[in-house]
């Protein structure tokens, strides 16, 4: 194989890694964004339900301060009914007490339900305070490992670049600038492989003679549809679920 093929195919594969290394960092913002959402929510969950408490709660104590108020007035009713001197004054102070009465009946009802809301609400908060501390932990570890992915892949790169370095280096000027040129229209895609007679990332069918020069991998050659250097591989295979496909730029 020309030494230059050799040269861009795999200058193309230290592209490719590179830029899927800087893919993968791009997204680690939106990633580390998820885990604080993740974690926003269960805070806000356990949240919801402690004020939903404090609500019960706050309504169940207004409820026992009115239940204690009429309380008061209640004894104040039967100590008057003591001193009514006509049935009508009778029968109204009657009134007031059955009325009070059924006040406080109403409101301890009330309260009732409030104390069972409330023992509910806390078996709630309980619950929502474990599954904060379990997402706590996972997104520390989740976070931790996003670090030091960002750590390996941030390594990797410049691992790739310096091997770029050193091999871009070696290729001929005119063959870079084919290359670079190409990977700049081509979505950093500038070689591709040859087979079965057409170009395996455009898809279009190549003349036979281009083709066969292409086979003898001594060469230069741009497939004429999408100006990519193509390059063969012997015996190559399409591949399957059980074999690796063969490296493309």
């Amino acid at each position: 194989m020309l030494p230059d093929l050799e040269r861009v195919i795999q200058l193309q594969r230290l592209e490719t890694t590179a830029e899927e290394a800087r893919r993968k960092i791009s997204d680690h913002p939106q990633r580390a964004q998820a885990l604080d959402d993740r974690l926003a929510a269960a805070r806000s969950t356990l949240d919801g339900i402690k004020a939903r408490l404090a609500e019960a709660q706050n309504k169940r104590r207004a409820e026992e301060k009115e239940v204690s108020t009429v309380q008061t007035r209640l004894a104040k009713y039967k100590d008057q009914l003591l001193e009514v001197k006509t049935n009508r004054e009778y029968q109204a102070m009657l009134h007031e007490i059955e009325t009070a009465q059924n006040d406080i009946k109403a409101r301890e009802d009330r309260i009732l339900e409030a104390m069972m809301e409330s023992d509910e609400m806390s078996a709630d908060v309980k619950k929502a305070e474990a599954e904060l501390k379990s997402v706590e932990k996972a997104v520390s570890g989740e976070r931790q490992v996003l670090d030091e992915e960002v750590k390996a892949l941030q390594a990797e790169l410049d691992k790739t670049a310096a091997a770029r370095n050193a091999l871009v280096a070696q290729i001929d000027r005119h063959t870079l600038a084919i290359f670079e040129t190409t990977a700049k229209g081509r979505k950093g895609i500038a070689v591709s492989e040859a087979r079965d007679g057409m170009c395996m990332i455009c898809h279009v069918r190549l003349r036979p003679q281009v083709f066969n020069e292409v086979r003898r991998n001594d060469s230069i050659i741009q497939c004429d549809s999408c100006r990519r250097i193509l390059y063969f591989v012997e015996n190559a295979q399409a591949p399957t679920a059980t074999s690796p496909a063969v490296p493309q730029a």
